[in-house]
């Protein structure tokens, strides 16, 4: 099969012809129908600090998808030949203290597809059965691929109070685009999105921000103070991993404020934990990934209702083949969120 593989540890990607993946006892084969473009596709890409402690060579990447399942292992059951799905690709171990407990999507053994094991900018790509989510038949398979990036966005969101604050939204990607819809559709009384690039802050207006800033031109700081008659957003979700805008999430939070933590930095960080965090008395939560499955469950029920409209979030659709001209768009920030199809 066609699969796109980090052969080297430098910038770029290789399409290479490789085998057809089998599936274990426990797992099936999908087809896959449609694969979108991951802000970590984009650090293994770049070969950044990130990728360079979590990437061993080669590996093929890739791990937002959909499709059809095509082949089943033996302990799995045969009915499941034929059905679309969308694909958690958290692989959890299931015997771990936080897998016990009710929190398999920060187990202790956790392993990524298209990090960790072989990915899905391919062909056929496996992953376990119970990581294989039913597609609601509203869905289109397209839509079906980005459900888990905008399953993070609903973990970040429902973790949260978003109703009835003042919200901030730093990064202006795919997820926190999500972020935006998801925190207008709970009732927050004013949404700020910060981001760098224009493209997206159009994209986040037609998601449901109130205001857009550029942080290059404004300082969000400021201004975010200055329309909260000077206390600062209640909830503020650092989408960016950018190091300048997680310190700015930390000044904009107002006294008893909660931070959300999500965008990966590609280093160290350096915050002023005094001021912006004790003083403050700062919530701070991290997220990684949604929670399995609460997380699928919720996000099949917005989608039933058809409450969320995602239409402006996919901007780009092109044949997987295209994926290096995706990386370059994804380079440029003047993009939403890019489907690649087989």
């Amino acid at each position: 099969m066609k699969a796109f593989a980090k052969l080297r540890p430098e910038q770029g990607i290789d399409l290479i012809e490789a085998e057809r993946p089998k599936p274990g006892p426990f797992d099936v084969i999908v087809k896959v129908k449609a694969a979108s473009v991951c802000g970590t596709d984009y650090h293994i890409y770049r070969w950044d600090e990130w990728a360079r402690e979590h990437i061993k060579v080669p590996r093929i990447i890739g791990h937002e998808f959909a499709g059809e399942i095509v082949e089943t292992g033996y302990d799995v059951e045969p009915s499941l030949k034929g059905n679309l799905i969308a694909a958690e690709s958290h692989i959890a171990c299931g015997k771990c203290f936080q897998c016990r407990t009710g929190n398999s999507h920060i187990c202790e053994r956790l392993t990524i597809v298209g990090v960790d094991v072989d990915g899905a900018f391919a062909e056929y790509a496996r992953i376990p059965a119970q990581n294989a989510w039913p597609i609601p038949k509203e869905v289109p398979v397209e839509t079906a691929s980005i459900l888990e990036p905008l399953g993070n966005a609903v973990h970040v969101v429902y973790a949260t109070q978003s109703t009835g604050n003042h919200v901030a939204v730093f990064g202006c990607g795919p997820v926190g685009l999500s972020a935006v819809a998801l925190v207008k559709l709970s009732g927050a009384l004013t949404i700020s999105a910060v981001d760098i690039n224009e493209y997206r802050l159009k994209i986040a207006q037609k998601m449901g921000a109130s205001k857009i800033i550029n942080s290059t031109t404004t300082d969000p700081v400021e201004e975010i103070h200055r329309d909260t008659e000077g206390r600062g957003a209640g909830l503020v979700l650092e989408m960016s991993g950018n190091d300048h805008a997680i310190k700015q999430a930390f000044r904009v939070v107002r006294n008893g404020g909660t931070v959300v933590l999500f965008g990966i930095p590609s280093k160290e960080v350096l915050l002023n934990i005094a001021d912006d965090v004790i003083f403050k008395e700062t919530h701070v939560l991290g997220i990684v990934g949604r929670e399995m499955f609460r997380t699928w469950y919720r996000l099949e029920s917005l989608l039933k209702t058809r409450k969320l409209n995602l239409d402006p979030l996919i901007t780009h659709r092109m044949n997987l083949e295209k994926l290096e001209d995706a990386m370059t768009l994804i380079g440029s920030g003047n993009c939403g969120k890019i489907v690649l199809t087989t």
